[in-house]
């Protein structure tokens, strides 16, 4: 039937009876059924899903909104997922090309790794080859020493020899009175090398000690404790020493028992010989109660002999024991100028001819003076200074009557008026301090005399000793002739005459030169006790011994930080300052002189200079040195230097040349808590040549930091440790220091290497000289009557700044041992004026003003912290520290220079627009 139905339609509709009209009714149906069902879906259907999705935003769950409207922050969000999306673009690029270069790398590094492996080959070559040089350097070396040691031996101490228990005989002399060194001192005691042991005996264990004057006693026992010299074995003594005055006259023993309690001294030895008996006096009261004693072979050191008893070159004239257990105070000395004071010449004085004395008492037991006494000239003497007193030509005073009762005195002196301090008030006024000797001529020397002598060398009155048969103190080893005249008696009337015609040069000369003999020789009881040793010592040619080393405790500390290149360190254009590579460390040499005694007149001849002593009397060499400055550790002394090797150009700048053409120097620099300046100022001085060590004061009592790295400089770094914090350990002697050339540069100084090597050279033709950068200098203020100390840009200087300066280490010892400690310690107090201080030293003992090199008024590193020289006080510390080291010294020891050294075979970088002083080149 569907088929019938389906083939009607086809057929339009008919077919069974032919009825279209059911066509057409139900073609209308299905265009209306069409109709409708488009209608439901297009109206119907949208407003159902609206009404279940606004059903679903409304819910509670505002997470699960989907289709809803949106807040501002959910738009945000999306935004930013978006981003991410950007950004993950962007990365996953950016990884693509790292994978890219990563594989670049790896192909690289292999490529690297094949080198390395190339390289390590080529080290280990290296490595036998080196191992080879070292052995043919070794081997090099040890020929060389050999051939040294075959053709020039170097000296070094010797095995140090003692004696023998048992005293070698020798033969004894006519009389005790004919003993001198060859038939009264037993040599073999006293070995070269022995270091010359000294024994001195407890005077408390000897009845005649209770008689000693307290003062004296403990003055004498406090510097027995302290001289190195002294020993406690008795048994390996070369000299045995006992004190047996000044004695206190009620308690005084007589001359026989102190003669028996002297010969039962444990090492006497029948003879006393090797023994040195001494005497001192406090005052001018004599007491020469030795004169009546059998003393035997034993030598005798007083202030009073007679001319029987002294012996020359066997027994010794000492100067008084005035400050026996006090300093002098400088203060208190009258300052050196004006040379020409109120009073010509003065002298108070009385002759008491009836005073009695022990030595009056036993003129009889000497029966060898015979014959007449010569003439007195006591009375001319009196009759002609009253008649130039009278004269007016010159103020004069003199006194020949006592106001007050006058001091007890020999026969024939002529006693001291009033007391001691009214004595030195009138020496203050006086230019020439008269001291006229004991009528009796065969009285060579009286304690009165050498109390006068005293007095006049403190205060800076030139002695006038008339009669020239007396012995002053010291007076074999003493040139007396350059600090005080000595006039025979018959020539009292050309006495005026010949003091007017001295020239003020001459008169500070002199003056000048007593003053140094009163403080080294004079002035207390170490320096009395240390100068009687050093005429023992030097009278039987036994060297000094080696003056001590400051000891250096190194602080531990990290190196290895390899030190950079300043660039204006390194800027040194064509100059060749030195070796291509670093020279190995050379101390200086040692052990110049040690028994080379011959040597020493040579050696004085070339340390003399214009002025009233040698250029150095503090010189090892000077045979009456107490100190004796003999530093066998560094060097013995100053030895001159002269010009080139015969080189010039790049050979003249690639070697030092010269007489020592070896040589080197230590850089002392002192620092205090400024690490970060200090080790860029250590790098500074890598590849410095001809430099030996830098040593590091570390004045500060915190220690550098643990994690501190030390730069690595080509040559050892020591850092040092202080026991306080103080400006004068720049310059203490350090046994580290093995040069005789010492650059002493603040941890702030900025110099290039051309500027270093300049200077070295430079001090290496003036080795006795301060040699520095920055110089300054010194005025007189006239409204305030003073000194004062000036750092402004002058071609005029007095002071090169030790901050920059080259020194010998010789100069090191004297400021640490031998300068007045007043100086020091004013430079403790005002944490200042130690470049001063040392300028003052070098001045006062040459003579000769420093040497400034280069064009450089100034040496600080730009952008270092403040030092303490940008304190608003401390000028004004430092004018009085000029002031207070004239009154210590007793003048101004500075001296003026226009010189300044300059190289023409070195740069010159200052421009000639700036050049405003004279070079001396």
């Amino acid at each position: 039937e569907l088929m019938t139905g389906y083939t009607m339609l086809r057929n339009g509709g008919v077919g069974n009876g032919g009825q279209p009209w059911v066509l057409r009714w139900s073609s209308r149906i299905r265009l209306t059924w069409l109709s409708f069902t488009l209608f439901v879906i297009l109206v119907f259907f949208p407003l159902i899903a609206h009404y279940y999705l606004t059903t679903i935003d409304d819910a509670d769950d505002a997470g699960k909104r989907i289709f809803g409207p949106r807040t501002g922050n959910e738009l945000c969000e999306v935004k930013h997922v978006q981003d991410l999306c950007r950004i993950r673009e962007s990365v996953s690029e950016e990884l693509l090309q790292l994978e890219a270069k990563r594989q670049e790398l790896n192909s690289e590094i292999a490529k690297l790794n094949l080198k390395i492996e190339a390289c390590k080959k080529s080290i280990e070559n290296a490595k036998q080859d080196l191992l080879q040089l070292k052995n043919v350097i070794s081997q090099t070396e040890h020929s060389y020493k050999e051939l040294m040691a075959q053709n020039q031996p170097k000296l070094s101490l010797p095995i140090r020899l003692l004696p023998d228990k048992d005293d070698a005989t020798f033969p004894l002399p006519k009389s005790n009175r004919n003993c001198r060194l060859h038939n009264c001192f037993d040599y073999s005691r006293c070995p070269l090398t022995s270091g010359f042991p000294v024994y001195v005996y407890n005077s408390d264990d000897f009845p005649f000690g209770s008689s000693l004057d307290p003062l004296i006693k403990q003055a004498f026992e406090a510097t027995v404790r302290t001289n190195v010299y002294v020993t406690e074995n008795a048994n390996i003594a070369c000299v045995y020493i006992i004190l047996v005055g000044e004695m206190q006259e009620p308690v005084m023993p007589k001359p026989t028992e102190l003669e028996q309690q002297l010969h039962s001294l444990p090492y006497w030895r029948t003879d006393g010989h090797n023994h040195l008996i001494i005497n001192l006096s406090r005052k001018s009261e004599t007491q020469n109660f030795i004169y009546n004693i059998s003393t035997g072979r034993a030598m005798i050191a007083q202030s009073t002999f007679y001319d029987a008893q002294y012996r020359p070159g066997f027994d010794i004239v000492v100067s008084p024991l005035v400050h026996a257990m006090s300093e002098p105070n400088f203060l208190e000395i009258p300052p050196q100028v004006p040379v020409k004071r109120k009073y010509l010449f003065s002298f108070q004085g009385e002759k008491i001819e009836s005073l009695r004395s022990s030595l009056q008492e036993v003129r009889s037991f000497e029966e060898e003076i015979e014959g007449n006494a010569p003439a007195d000239y006591d009375d001319r003497i009196i009759t002609t200074l009253k008649a130039v007193q009278d004269s007016k030509l010159d103020f004069v005073l003199v006194e020949f009557t006592c106001k007050n009762q006058p001091k007890a005195s020999l026969p024939t002196e002529w006693a001291l008026c009033g007391e001691r301090d009214n004595r030195l008030e009138l020496l203050k006024l006086s230019t020439f301090a008269l001291i006229i000797t004991p009528g009796d001529t065969h009285l060579v020397i009286s304690a009165g005399c050498t109390m006068r002598l005293f007095e006049a060398l403190e205060v800076g009155a030139i002695p006038v000793v008339l009669g020239e048969q007396v012995q002053l103190p010291y007076n074999d080893v003493i040139q007396w002739n350059e600090a005080a005249l000595i006039i025979p008696k018959p020539r009292i009337t050309e006495v005026h005459f010949l003091l007017r015609s001295i020239s003020d040069n001459d008169l500070l000369a002199m003056r000048r030169q007593g003053r140094f003999l009163w403080e080294t020789y004079f002035s207390t009881s170490d320096n009395v006790f240390s100068t009687v040793l050093a005429i023992i010592r030097t009278r039987i040619q036994i060297p000094a011994a080696p003056i001590r080393e400051e000891p250096a405790v190194e602080i531990p500390h990290r190196s290895g930080k390899a030190a950079g290149t300043d660039p204006n360190m390194a800027d040194n254009g064509d100059l060749d300052l030195g070796p291509v590579e670093t020279e190995p460390p050379y101390a200086s040499p040692k052990y110049l002189r040690n028994f080379t005694l011959t040597a020493m007149d040579i050696y004085r001849n070339w340390n003399s200079a214009p002025g009233p002593f040698h250029l150095f009397p503090y010189t090892p060499f000077d045979p009456v040195l107490p100190s004796e400055a003999k530093f066998l550790g560094s060097g013995t002394g100053f030895r001159p230097i002269g010009g080139g090797a015969g080189g010039s150009g790049k050979e003249f700048q690639a070697a030092l040349g010269g007489n020592v053409p070896r040589e080197q120097f230590t850089v002392v620099m002192l620092t205090y808590e400024r690490e970060e300046v200090l080790m860029n100022s250590l790098e500074r001085l890598n590849g410095l040549p001809y430099l030996n060590k830098v040593v590091v004061v570390w004045n500060s009592p915190k220690l550098p930091s643990e994690d501190l790295l030390w730069p690595d400089i080509g040559v050892p770094i020591m850092v040092v440790r202080t026991e306080k914090n103080s400006l004068n350990n720049r310059f203490l002697p350090w046994d580290e220091i093995e040069t005789e050339a010492i650059l002493s540069i603040d941890d702030d100084a900025h110099l290039r290497h051309d500027e270093i090597m300049f200077g070295f050279r430079v001090w290496r033709e003036a080795r006795d000289r301060i040699v520095g950068f920055p110089g300054r200098y010194h005025a007189w203020d006239i409204p305030h009557q003073s000194w004062l100390y000036n750092s402004n840009y002058s071609c005029e200087l007095s002071m090169v700044l030790t901050g920059a300066a080259f020194f010998h280490k010789y100069y090191a010892y004297l400021y640490s041992y031998v300068m007045p400690q007043a100086i020091r310690d004013m430079v403790d107090e005002y944490i200042n004026c130690e470049d001063i201080a040392m300028n003052f030293l070098v001045s006062h003992l040459t003579r000769k003003p420093p040497i400034k090199v280069t064009s450089r008024w100034t040496f600080r590193c730009p952008g270092c912290p403040q030092a303490l020289s940008h304190d608003d006080s401390h000028f004004h510390e430092r004018h009085k520290c000029i002031n207070f080291f004239v009154k210590v010294y007793g003048y101004m020891p500075l001296l003026y220079t226009q010189f300044r050294v300059d190289s023409v075979l070195f740069k010159t970088r200052l421009p000639h627009d700036k050049t405003k002083c004279f070079k001396f080149i």
